[in-house]
């Protein structure tokens, strides 16, 4: 996700945090229904490898699953026989970053200040997950964007919904993790699309207004 993302279904990623494999391939199809086209099943999730695994199969190709608090080379590893194409962590590790990049999938580490977001950067990542986002803020981010290469994407996590998409972009973002704005265990499949429906409007309607669709 670079600064080059256009459109509300590239630029979003569904964190689905508690997932279990029993739900992914109903719920998975939900989200990717509603018009998104990453998902992110975290490692603290139930049974995270076999609902990465089911996600991968049963959703359509163009849709991108992936795995999220991945801290340790040894979890890359696992995430991709699994079948994981993008890890995501919440922290900047070097080694993590290279082993994600060696097996071939997108790398978006973590990072809070400017020198982590640096660290990534030169560890090859062309992401940096801005985390925890509520505390680097929109004016945190604005000045980031100064100093940090535009074709780098800037992806906020934390407290992200509707109501801040177009602030987040015009202070920089290019891409959003979406977590319990849109999943958290105990919902309904109905509501989950709903919820799911209503980001990708909004995204699509804070991209037009910020200038940036296409």
């Amino acid at each position: 996700m670079s600064t080059a993302t256009k459109t509300a279904s590239t630029a979003l990623i569904a964190i689905l945090r508690g997932l279990t494999n029993a739900q992914a391939a109903r719920f998975g199809q939900c989200v990717y229904d509603a018009g998104f086209r990453s998902l992110e099943v975290p490692l603290n999730s139930p049974d995270p490898l076999p609902t990465i695994r089911t996600l991968r199969a049963s959703l359509p190709a163009d849709c991108i699953v992936g795995a999220g608090t991945v801290i340790t080379v040894d979890q890359v590893r696992r995430c991709h026989e699994a079948g994981a194409q993008i890890i995501v962590s919440p922290n900047t590790d070097t080694a993590v970053i290279a082993e994600t990049l060696r097996l071939g999938m997108g790398s978006f580490p973590g990072a809070a200040t400017p020198s982590e977001a640096f660290t990534a950067i030169h560890a090859g990542a062309g992401s940096v997950k801005i985390f925890p986002a509520e505390q680097v803020g929109t004016a945190g981010l604005k000045a980031w964007t100064t100093v940090i290469p535009k074709e780098i994407g800037l992806i906020p996590v934390g407290g992200v919904d509707a109501s801040n998409l177009k602030g987040w972009l015009n202070a920089g973002a290019t891409g959003f993790g979406i977590g319990s704005a849109v999943f958290k265990p105990g919902i309904s499949v109905d509501e989950l699309h709903r919820r799911a429906v209503c980001i990708v409007e909004a995204m699509e309607i804070a991209l037009a207004s910020s200038g940036i669709a296409a």
